[in-house]
């Protein structure tokens, strides 16, 4: 089966995935501790930081809530 999205696609998954790894260890939480807070699988934010899934708009705004900031702050100025 073909992957859906296009190589520019799956870099800026991971890209994605990559700093919300960042925001979520400069804060000192754990996958498990994020996911808790934010009413999200572990396993499912585990393959968000690993840029293996399209994260939706509200697991975004959780995300965000958990995290203590605005929703524009989660994507990078470069993504």
């Amino acid at each position: 089966m073909r992957n859906a999205y296009s190589t520019t696609q799956l870099a800026q998954l991971k890209e994605f995935g990559e700093y919300l790894r960042r925001l979520r260890l400069e804060r000192g939480l754990s996958q498990e501790e994020m996911a808790e807070q934010a009413h999200i699988n572990s396993s499912y934010l585990s393959d968000v930081e690993r840029g293996k899934r399209n994260i939706s708009l509200l697991n975004l705004l959780q995300l965000a809530q958990a995290c203590r900031i605005p929703l524009r702050s989660l994507f990078p100025d470069e993504l």
